[in-house]
Parts: C-alpha cells; structure tokens; sequence
C-alpha cells in the first residue's frame, strides 16, 4: 500500500487505495461492505447492514445546515472482475494491484474497479473529515452489492433510514456529463441441450484473441465486435469446406462485458491441418475489413494437439450450437428516435460455454423502452425454444425516466457553471443505474448522477483520471455546501 501516497485529493485516494486492497467483485463484497461498517462504527455514525451486505451510513447535518434538505449519496461497492490472459490475480481473494501512470490510475492486469470504487472513496472521505471542515445536509450514504449483475443489491433493499428526497448518485464515467435518465434491463441465461458422441481425431485448439471487448451498455454502439459471436461465425463458416466435430466452446466473462475473446476445441482429420490454416487466414483478412477501425487487432490463434479419441457434438448438436451463436440477437437493436445518438435499446451475449449436456449463454438486454426490453427478451425465448432449450431472466430493474421539472438537476447545473465557467451537458445512459430502482422505492425521489472521467470500463484497461476525479471531488463538495 502507499502507491497513491501524495496524490490529490489526499484523503479521496488513500480511501481508493484502501478500497483496491480488498477484493469486491460481484457476489464477493462481504470483506468490503464490513470494512465500510467498521469505518462508520469507528467514527461514531449510525450504520445498517443488511444480509446481502447492502450499507446505509447516516451522518447528521454539518451545524448551519439542519434546515437544509437531507441527501442520499449513492454508489456501488462491487466492481467487474476480468482480467488479461495470463495474469496471476484470483479476483475473487485479491484486489487490482492499482499504480499511477501519469494523469491516470490503472490497475496491472486487471479491471480497475473505479466503476465504482471511486463512488465509495468520495463518501468515505466525506464521512472521515475532521472538524466539520465539509459542510453538508444530512448525508445518507447508500452503497449497495451486485450492481453490475442486476443491480440486485439496489432491488432486495429497504430503504426505510432514507428520509431524503434528494438523490447524488456517482457512477457515471464522463466528466462534464450530469445523467439524468438511464435504461432498464435484464440478465437472460439460455440452456440449449447437447448431445455427445465419441469420435477419434486429431485435437486443434482455436484462439479469438484481440478484440477490445468494452461495457455492454457504454461500449456497445462502437461497432466491436463480439469474441463469442465472432468465434461461432468463423465455425460456421470452417463448416463450409472442412468436416470437423466441437468439443468444447468458452467465450467471454460477465454479461455485461462485451466478449473480447473465445476459444474452441475441435476435432479434425490429421489431413486437414493446413486447410485449417489456410481458412483462418481468409477469415481474418474478412475481419480486417469489416472491423478494421472498430476492432483492428483480431486475431486467431491454433494450437495442434495429439490424435485420439475425443468426446465431441453430434451433428444435430452442432447445428443447435451453430445456429445459436449465430442468430441469436446482438448488439444494438434500436437507436432512440427522441434523441439523437443515444442507443434505445441493445443485447449483448456476454457468455458463451458448453458444459456437458448444454450450451448456455448469458445475456444483458437494456432498454429505455420497456415493451421493447420484452420483444427482445421474446425473441431470446422463441430461438432457445426452437433449439430445444429454454430461458431464464433475472435481475430484471426499470428505466430512470427524464423528469422535466428537476430542482436537484437545476442546482448541479449551477454550482457547475460557477466551477467550470460553462454549462454541463445533459444526458441519457443507455446503461443501467440505481436511479430507477430506488426512486420507485422513494415516492418523489429527485435524482442526478455524475462521476469523473473512465475509460475502457469493465476492461483490464480501465483507468480514471486523476485530475478528473480531483474536480469532481471539489464539484460535489460544492454541491453539498449549498443553501
């Protein structure tokens, strides 16, 4: 520890570095959520802890400000956990080995976890100030698990402490942007049934490797492509001109990481190793034109293995797999028609894994547009069920709707003007937030949400801003000392 040590703001990085020395993927939060309670019991706040490991720390008004309307502070304590091929890093028992890299904090191998670790620094070093040195309404500070697989946290949790109407939530990623809406969603997770059969072979290993991958929601209108997708695509396509048989198939991580890889294990006749190549060759210059600006380092990979005889698909299953990967719906699905570049509605398959008797794949559908959020979840059944399988949904959250009429959006945009000299933008998330959720659990909830500049979020690339996360730390402790 000590690697952010003299980096400002000094309390607001001595917390993130705390927080990174903890590991808090999604569904393994426990270790944090007690760390943000023994923080609070230690300080003499009012603190409740449920049994999901949701947190509510209440911090009485600073004095001056007992009359000023109470406010709900809001981020999240898991973060995404992937990393890059080869690194030692268990995810789930370590925390990312975080460094300074310029004006930018990353993390060696793996995901930062500033999504949302920077939320949580914030409200900790708020709580933490000595003296009164901050002054602020009462503060409720929310923090809740398993945002990024459904926001299921946000969803199981009684709000009853929360006297606030007023609502700052921190997970947005791009300075200068307040967020006033965001999309609904869904997790879907697809069983199609397979068959094995033993066939003898030689054993061949394919690579997906490359590709940039990125958020389901922010990522997903860049044009990348999609390593589980892409894989199955190249498979139908070797069909073609090469009779093979599948063993096995892995592709991504997390359902709301677009896949920036994909491997599958094939059998083939010893014979036709250089076809193989030569295919693979082809396909990749395909590749390079069709995703050269969007995705420009695709690669595929093949190791060779030995002969024998291997478990493998038959043929109706191969079919079912291919067929699968291929027309199940992908990637954008709508752009908003009230609002010009914003994405409406979108599916990412963000797993794709044969297990021994299945092919399961794991989805996140988003859109701001409920009735469309169920054609998509339709479409996903109707397929799956052509293929002799079935679906799941899960985690399902509604949409943040715009308000017009937002005395909290009113005031933010002001305290930004004085602090930045012009105007924030204001904007729609086709990402899922806890906005939603929890102003339908609190009647007359007035909600914002910003957050410093982030980059390549939900990637081993991760990486925010230090000065960014500076301004945004002097704008919400600007925001907090209005009257």
């Amino acid at each position: 520890m000590g690697v952010l040590l003299g980096l400002r703001p000094e309390p607001v990085f001595h917390y993130f570095e705390e927080i990174c020395g903890i590991p808090h993927t999604s569904h393994h939060e426990k270790a944090l959520s007690d760390y943000c309670v023994r923080f609070a019991k230690e300080r003499g706040y009012e603190c409740i802890q449920d049994e999901m490991g949701n947190v509510i720390i209440i911090a009485e008004a600073t004095p001056g400000y007992e009359a000023v309307p109470a406010v709900i502070l809001q981020g999240h304590l898991d973060m995404v956990g992937d990393k890059a091929a080869g690194c030692d890093i268990d995810m789930e028992r370590e925390g990312p080995r975080v460094y300074v890299d310029g004006d930018f904090l990353r993390a060696d191998g793996t995901t930062l976890g500033a999504d949302n670790g920077i939320a949580v620094a914030y409200m900790l070093a708020l709580l933490d100030a000595k003296d009164n040195s901050i002054p602020h309404p009462r503060l409720e500070v929310v923090l809740t698990v398993c945002e990024e697989v459904g926001l299921l946290g946000a969803s199981a949790m009684d709000f009853y402490p929360c006297r606030a109407r007023r609502m700052i939530n921190i997970d947005s990623e791009v300075e200068g942007i307040l967020t006033a809406g965001c999309a609904g969603g869904r997790r879907s997770r697809c069983h199609i049934p397979v068959k094995r059969i033993l066939r003898t072979g030689l054993l061949c290993k394919l690579e997906l490797v490359g590709l940039l991958g990125g958020h389901s929601g922010m990522e997903i209108d860049k044009g990348r492509a999609n390593g589980a997708m892409l894989l199955g695509r190249f498979l139908m396509h070797l069909k073609e001109t090469l009779s093979y048989d599948l063993v096995n198939f892995a592709a991504g991580a997390k359902e709301n990481v677009i896949p920036k890889s994909g491997s599958a294990v094939l059998l083939i006749p010893a014979e036709e190793e250089s076809h193989l190549r030569k295919v693979m060759e082809k396909f990749l210059d395909c590749m390079e034109a069709e995703y050269g600006k969007a995705d420009p380092d695709i690669q595929l990979e093949l190791t060779v293995g030995k002969t024998g005889e291997f478990p493998v698909l038959d043929r109706v299953s191969l079919g079912r797999v291919l067929t699968a990967l291929n027309l199940m719906p992908n990637g954008v699905q709508a752009m908003s028609m009230d609002l010009p570049g914003l994405v409406e509605t979108s599916i990412n398959m963000g797993v794709a894994e044969l297990v021994e008797d299945e092919l399961i794949i794991r989805q996140s559908i988003r859109s701001s547009v409920s009735s469309a959020k169920e054609m998509i979840s339709k479409k996903v059944t109707l397929l799956a069920e052509q293929l002799g399988g079935e679906v799941d949904f899960q985690g399902d959250y509604p949409a943040w709707p715009y308000a017009r009429n937002s005395k909290l959006r009113d005031l933010c945009v002001e305290v930004f003007k004085r602090q930045y000299g012009h105007e924030p933008k204001i904007e729609l998330m086709h990402a899922g937030l806890e906005c939603g959720i929890i102003s339908g659990k609190l009647e007359g909830l007035d909600c914002i949400s910003f957050g410093p500049s982030q980059f390549d979020i939900h990637t081993p690339n991760e990486h925010v801003s230090i000065s960014s996360a500076a301004r945004v730390w002097e704008y919400l402790k600007a925001i907090l000392a209005e009257k």
